[in-house]
């Protein structure tokens, strides 16, 4: 039977990995920089993550939700503890879009209304109501285009004040600083309005921390450097550290009834034992310091590169924008220099989502590669011409 083809795909198979690195069926070792998606947060194979899965594996790797599952119950405090959030309930699920489409189902049940606002460049997730709020019309079916949802410019407070006074707006979505879409920030005036205008008209203000949240930018959560409080927080991506997990942080004021929601697999044992030993790895060694430390690094070593036009983003959620498509760089970075990294529908920004316990001297690996390319892609660039 041959696999649906829907990836294209890099002639890479990797078989083992090692904190930042992984290695391919030929023995060839790739310093990650990617993540595989800002997935990877504690590093691969972290020996206290496998003894931790492992463990739990040999007691009970599942069963269902209709069962105490008393690990559920020390991720949420955990989760409370290293991420500095009070007074907010934990859901679990399984997968980033699974957790934005809770969140709008959540949103949806509070408010009694049934429209949706996001922002341009914006990117939740493949499902239908997610894919319905992502900015990329190329992925989205004629089903998924039925839902009540409304693009606006990100950083647009007038805009969104007058669609929210509208009085039909069921919830406000973003990504504080936007993945995929090529790693823009709105400023911290717009993020406090957007959360003034939802308390005063009766909308839920989620913030989409999917791939921006568990450290990444240095802060717990995105949002945090803007003082502003979300009423719904979605998580995934760096929560497993590549066990699938997911799940929405909900304000206490919203209450639960039964049946409201609902996963097979969201909250598993094996789920939750991941979950918890990255938030270990995180606290005990201060990985979040680290991101803040090496950032600083990486932004003046980027400095340094006249080629570099813009450097976008926080902590370890870096674009390097460049004035040409980057495309061939990043190929001849993989295959050359034996570096992963990422790219965006921004195709000049160069996207950087390593392991949150990286260290310069990685970075170091990086940018004398990068150089070397770079100097190359020039080369190239005036034989062509």
């Amino acid at each position: 039977m041959e696999l649906f083809d829907v990836y294209p795909l890099y002639d890479i198979t990797p078989v083992k990995g090692d904190g930042c690195y992984v290695f391919d069926k030929a023995g060839n070792k790739y310093l990650d920089l990617y993540g595989g998606h800002a997935v990877i947060s504690v590093g691969h194979s972290h020996p206290k993550y496998v003894e931790a899965i492992q463990a739990q594996v040999a007691k009970l790797g599942f069963y269902s939700n209709s069962i105490k599952n008393p690990l559920q119950q020390e991720l949420a405090d955990k989760l409370e503890e290293v991420a500095g959030v009070k007074d907010y309930r934990l859901f679990l699920c399984s997968s980033g879009a699974e957790a934005n489409e809770n969140a709008l189902k959540v949103a949806s049940f509070q408010t009694g209304k049934d429209r949706v606002i996001y922002f341009e460049n914006a990117f939740h997730g493949r499902t239908s109501g997610v894919v319905a709020i992502t900015d990329n019309e190329a992925i989205k079916a004629p089903f998924n285009k039925g839902h009540k949802a409304t693009k606006l410019a990100f950083n647009n407070t007038e805009a969104l004040k007058t669609e929210i006074e509208k009085g039909d707006v069921a919830a406000v979505i973003f990504e504080v600083i936007q993945g995929v879409g090529g790693l823009d920030e709105a400023n911290a005036e717009f993020y406090k309005t957007a959360a003034e205008l939802c308390k005063e008209n009766n909308v839920i203000l989620i913030a989409d921390e999917v791939q921006s949240g568990y450290g990444r930018t240095g802060e717990f959560f995105a949002f945090q450097k803007h003082e502003i409080r979300p009423d719904i927080i979605s998580i995934a991506k760096g929560m497993g550290n590549g066990f699938p997990i997911g799940g929405i942080l909900i304000d206490n004021k919203i209450q639960p009834k039964y049946g409201m929601l609902g996963t097979t697999f969201g909250g598993n044992h094996l789920a939750c034992a991941a979950g918890i030993s990255v938030l270990d790895i995180i606290k005990d060694e201060n990985l979040m310091d680290n991101v803040t430390e090496v950032s600083e690094f990486v932004k003046a070593e980027a400095s340094k590169i006249q080629q570099i036009k813009k450097i976008k983003g926080r902590g370890l959620m870096i674009g390097l924008e460049f004035d040409f498509e980057i495309a061939a760089l990043r190929k001849e970075l993989l295959f050359e220099h034996k570096i992963f990294t990422g790219a965006a529908s921004n195709k000049k920004l160069l996207r950087i989502l390593p392991p949150l316990n990286i260290k310069k001297e990685h970075f170091e690996t990086f940018f004398n590669a990068l150089q070397k390319a770079l100097k190359n892609q020039n080369k190239n660039t005036v034989v062509s011409g």
